[in-house]
Parts: structure tokens; sequence; C-alpha cells
């Protein structure tokens, strides 16, 4: 049995989605026909969630047994960085698999409005230069795993000698196939002489 977060903790992050799903009809409307069911969500090295699904199409803290399991896996913060994708691979649904697609395409389309939230408190202007400091962020994070990637590999190949680079290897794949052939070259002439 997974560990459950207790209920309070439960009833903020369903506050919080039924926040995004009152801006869409259509994703109410989606979970509507699921009314009772619970989802349980298992992040990796996180208590799971319980949330049922209410007759609007809004959700609250479950604590019945779950229809459909969502299964978090613990690459998919980096799955995140590259694309929308390969977070979804990082994503595993075990259960109801009409509830699944309905939960899969909420998660494909369903998106917070923060601009809109943020220019009740700040105003227009300040909430659009938010956002666009925001997406500037969010569009920085994949360039930046890809450029510490590099780095890292360098970094391994070249200074601390963990792992051999690709021309390294091709001459030693080389070698070992000329020193493989001179061998049976050997072998040849030793059994035509004996």
């Amino acid at each position: 049995m997974a560990f459950l977060f207790p209920m309070q903790l439960e009833t903020p992050l369903a506050a919080a989605l039924n926040h995004v799903l009152r801006t869409e009809s259509w994703a109410r409307e989606r979970l509507a026909p699921f009314a009772g069911q619970t989802v349980e969500v298992r992040p990796a090295f996180l208590p799971a969630l319980r949330l049922r699904i209410e007759p609007d199409g809004l959700v609250a803290a479950g604590d019945a047994a779950a229809d459909l399991v969502v299964t978090i896996k613990p690459d998919a913060p980096a799955a995140a960085l590259k694309n929308e994708d390969s977070l979804l691979r990082a994503v595993e649904a075990s259960g109801n698999a009409k509830l699944a697609e309905a939960v899969m395409a909420l998660v494909r389309h369903l998106r917070w409005d923060y601009e809109e939230d943020l220019s009740r408190v700040f105003g227009d202007v300040v909430a659009h230069r938010m956002g666009e400091g925001l997406r500037a962020l969010a569009a920085w994070a994949p360039d930046m795993a890809q450029r510490f990637s590099e780095s890292f590999a360098a970094y391994a190949t070249d200074e601390a000698k963990l792992v051999v680079g690709r021309p390294e290897h091709e001459r030693f794949a080389a070698d070992v196939s000329a020193l493989r052939d001179a061998v049976e070259r050997l072998e040849a002439r030793v059994r035509r002489r004996g």
C-alpha cells in the first residue's frame, strides 16, 4: 500500500487544480463522467496523493481505493526539461483506461493562465513582464541542461578520464581488430605447420 499524504495536504492541491479547471469548461466536461472515481498520483520519492472527481468535473481530496494510479517516474523532471513527449513517457497509468485517457488529455492540454492571475494582483503590464520572464526561464532550462551535459561529457573524457572519447575508442577498436587479424594469421600458420 502506498503511503498517502494526509488529507490536509491533498486539499490545497485540489484547490489549485480546481482553480485551473474552473477556467476551462471543456476540462470539467471531460472529467464529469467519471464522478465518484478516484485518481491516485504517485510522484517519485514522495507519498501518493488521492483525488476524487466530483459531479461538476472538479476534484476533492479522496480516500477511496484508486480507480486509476498515475506513477511519475524518477526521470520525469529531466524529461520535462526536454519536451512534453519525453515527460509523458516518464508517466505510467494503470487502472480505468477511459479515465486514464481523460487525465492524460488534461495533462497535455490544460494550462494555468498564471499571467491572468498575476494581473489581478499586480496589474496587466507587470503581469505581462513577469510572464515574459517566466517564459524566458522556461526556454532557458533545456538550453542549460544541454550545455551542462556537454560540459560534463567534456570533463569526463578530457580532464577526469572517466570515459574514453570517440577518437580514442575508434583507434582502440582498430588496434583490437588488427591484433585479432594477426592472431588469426598466426593460428593459420601454426595449423599449416602442424
